[in-house]
């Protein structure tokens, strides 16, 4: 689930593409939630009430049984192969739905955050948050891959 639509055509073929390729791995559904204009310099107030309607926005997206991850700056990196193990014990233990969020421009608000079970890191950098879907279907593919010995070459 991520807040807003994807307007560049060279990201949504990527992740056109990526859908396509984790169709034989798992079922992927892609929710969008609302996305809010932000002002050139926006106050504190407005930060925090924009960060609260798609917080919203993208918590009544989610299934009330789906584990939540959270894809936050401050959260836990992996390597690619402990993502694939970490991603295997989830489903051992019982989890059918795993709800990636990724917040918008501002992020996730507080709320998101705090619904979360797990904050899961890229990096420290920043990335655009329609990038970001397109990145986490490459490596979710690649978590599949490894999972299942095959090899990923390109």
């Amino acid at each position: 689930m991520a807040v807003g639509k994807i307007r560049e055509k060279f990201i949504i073929a990527g992740i056109e593409e990526y859908s396509r390729r984790l169709r034989p791995y798992l079922k992927l559904e892609i929710r969008e939630g609302t996305e809010e204009k932000i002002p050139r310099h926006p106050s504190p107030g407005q930060v925090e009430r924009i960060l609260a309607i798609e917080g919203r926005s993208l918590l009544n997206l989610l299934p009330s049984t789906a584990y939540v991850v959270a894809l936050d700056r401050e959260g836990q990196m992996f390597s690619s192969e402990e993502l694939a193990k970490w991603l295997g014990e989830l489903v051992l233990r019982g989890y059918n739905q795993i709800a990636f969020l990724i917040g918008g421009t501002l992020g996730l608000s507080p709320e998101v955050l705090a619904r979360a079970h797990f904050k899961l890191s890229f990096s420290r950098f920043t990335f655009p948050h329609q990038l970001m879907r397109l990145l986490l279907l490459e490596q979710l593919y690649r978590a599949c891959k490894i999972q299942r010995g095959e090899p990923y070459h390109w």
